[in-house]
């Protein structure tokens, strides 16, 4: 269907933006009449699909962050007492930017027509996921949409935090990684190559550690085209064999046996897991529902396979706890939570407070993992450059003893 933006004023005189979607103009121009609201200009979207102006990518309205922020002013909005109307209204006009005020605008229109917020949600999929729609649902259907919105606040806001602390603590190390691979590679490539320039002519065997390093910079030299390619074609090759269901699935598993790195992979899974499950619990959604959207949350095929495969005991009559434990890939921390939970009727509180435990448990084991990772990490640059520094003085240093 057609979009067309248009400018109107409302019954209080305001001027009014946004885009709604309609067959024609007219019928725009009488959607906006029907709100009492007198259109002054309705244009309609132009959509380019091909030649220069395509659009190969476009970012998201809404970033993590910004979705958070969003979605906690409306739950402050609605829970002031405010009609949704009238928030999502107050929200479009202080929107940050063009593309916000339009997205909130057509939810607005959506909801002025009659609409379930929800379903308003759902036809945009790329902003917001299934989770965010259902927990939303779910608000409206047990008329508390501010306590869930403000729910949902706090689990985006937990979830950006713990992804922004997780790439924190595994940036520093990336960036020594990167820099030491540079640098090396730029004394094999350029400073060693020198060094056999200046002892080539002369007739003086050179020490083993230089000769290994002379042949390995010739290597670099000679195979570097072919190296980046080989690598080019592992990591392209390595992405469509991971698109493939059973590959993906046995490597996820061989990811979780990982000494360390599996560890935290398998706390972070369990804690969103556990967290969405919480959520949707605590908002009244149905826990066959909420154990499927919740299994949808996980990255890791491997778990996400034992959430399903739990998702049918729990359909058969097993409690959850007992689900969670027939699969040793869920950590004990969620299983006795949730059996605490079931016993003593208070499961969306138990699953919060494993949430929370597991992610601070993986926040602790990833800062503790960089902080051995940097000063192993700064020794071995330091060894490999000094390796490479002897390569070059060592043949110096023999020929003065052998002038003397």
């Amino acid at each position: 269907m057609p979009a067309y933006s248009f400018e109107a004023l409302d019954p209080q005189g305001q001027t009014r933006r946004g885009v709604l979607e309609a067959d024609t103009a007219r019928t725009a121009r009488s959607q906006l009449r029907a709100q009492d609201w007198v259109p002054l200009k309705v244009e309609a979207v132009q959509r380019t699909s091909s030649g220069l102006n395509t659009v190969i990518w476009e970012s998201k309205v809404f970033s993590s962050t910004a979705l958070a922020v969003w979605t906690r002013q409306l739950s402050g909005l609605v829970n002031a007492g405010l009609p949704l109307e009238r928030a999502l209204s107050a929200l479009s006009d202080e929107a940050e930017t063009p593309r916000q005020r339009d997205l909130v605008s057509a939810l607005r229109t959506e909801v002025n027509a009659g609409a379930p917020f929800a379903k308003a949600l759902s036809q945009h999929p790329r902003e917001f996921s299934p989770i965010f729609t259902a927990v939303i649902g779910a608000g409206e259907q047990s008329g508390h949409l501010g306590l869930v919105l403000e729910r949902l606040a706090d689990d985006l806001q937990e979830q950006q935090n713990l992804r922004g602390k997780l790439l924190a603590a595994g940036l520093y190390p990336a960036i020594v990684c990167v820099v030491a691979l540079v640098i090396v590679l730029f004394l094999l490539a350029y400073v060693v190559p020198q060094v056999a320039q200046v002892f080539g002519s002369n007739q003086q065997q050179l020490p083993a550690l230089t000769s290994v390093m002379l042949a390995l910079s010739s290597f670099v030299q000679n195979f570097w085209l072919w190296g980046l390619l080989l690598m080019t074609a592992l990591t392209a090759g390595g992405h469509v064999a991971l698109k493939q269901t059973d590959v993906r699935l046995r490597f996820d598993a061989a990811w979780l046996q990982l000494p360390l790195i599996g560890r935290l992979a398998r706390g972070y899974n369990a804690a969103r897991f556990a967290s969405t499950l919480a959520m949707l619990a605590t908002a009244g959604v149905p826990i066959l529902k909420a154990l499927q959207a919740a299994a949808d949350t996980l990255s890791n095929t491997a778990l996400k396979r034992d959430a399903q495969e739990a998702l049918v005991l729990v359909r058969e009559g097993a409690p959850l706890a007992s689900a969670l434990a027939q699969h040793q890939r869920f950590p004990r921390l969620l299983v006795m939570f949730s059996r605490l939970g079931e016993q003593t009727g208070t499961l969306p509180t138990m699953l919060q407070r494993a949430a929370a435990q597991l992610s601070e448990e993986v926040q602790r084991r990833a800062l503790q993992l960089a902080t051995i990772l940097e000063p192993l990490l700064i020794v071995a640059m330091g060894a490999m450059v000094m390796l490479i520094v002897l390569a070059v003085m060592l043949p110096i240093i023999q020929l003065n003893q052998w002038v003397r």
